[in-house]
């Protein structure tokens, strides 16, 4: 069994991205986009997500759509749609998410954006497959 206090967690971690935990469909996310930050604008075509919002204040971007994100909000973001999360406030902005099936490698920590980005972009941040 995993379990976490998931709010108490995600706000220990000062890193970007932190992969905590990966099933066969699932993966569970934290993330801390610093202030002025944002996740970036993609689209993962055949991943869905489900952000929770921990603390901070950000702006949701979901396809043609833009809401004020806050602690307690929820965002669904289908597979497919092009989206982006930006923080708006102070201080960080602090989340958990699930996607499914996996996105990122497992256990993997990305401690900034550009980080992030080198990863993904050198082939270094892939999902684990079946195969594996």
């Amino acid at each position: 069994m995993e379990h976490y206090t998931i709010a108490t967690v995600a706000e220990r971690s000062p890193d970007f991205r932190r992969v905590l935990w990966t099933g066969q469909q699932t993966q569970l996310v934290i993330m801390t986009i610093p202030p002025g930050g944002e996740i970036g604008e993609e689209v993962h075509e055949d991943t869905d997500q489900i952000l929770t919002f921990v603390s901070g204040t950000g702006e949701a971007r979901v396809a043609d759509e833009t809401k004020a994100v806050n602690q307690g909000d929820l965002v669904v973001v289908p597979a497919g749609t092009k989206h982006n999360f930006v923080n708006t406030g102070p201080n960080p902005l602090v989340l958990y998410t699930v996607y499914g099936p996996p996105e990122h490698a497992d256990q993997v920590v990305h401690r900034t954006k550009e980080e992030a980005d080198e990863m993904e972009a050198a082939g270094k941040d892939e999902p684990p497959t079946t195969a594996q």
